[in-house]
């Protein structure tokens, strides 16, 4: 599976995960968070709880999308960061 797509949530399933007892982390945990940088985590987990208040499709649109985009940075970054490691233990 490509790491920029979730094909497990959309706007309709955090909008339906708002009702959770724990919502903020639930949402949280199936955008991944973990999978971002720490600064990234930080942000959507401030962009949940903006999420949570609004309860707006748009922003849940645009949660989504940056989510996406932050792990997939960071999957990137880290890529690279192993191939450079990869390449000085070979000089």
């Amino acid at each position: 599976m490509n790491p920029n797509e979730s094909s497990d949530i959309d706007a309709k399933t955090l909008l339906a995960l708002r009702q959770e007892g724990d919502a903020a982390q639930v949402i949280a945990e199936r955008l991944k968070v973990k999978e971002m940088g720490p600064a990234d985590h930080i942000r959507t987990k401030h962009e949940v709880k903006a999420f949570l208040e609004s309860a707006d499709a748009k922003a849940a649109e645009q949660l989504l999308r940056h989510a996406r985009e932050r792990r997939g940075l960071h999957q990137t970054i880290t890529t690279k960061l192993t191939q450079q490691r990869g390449q000085r233990m070979c000089e």
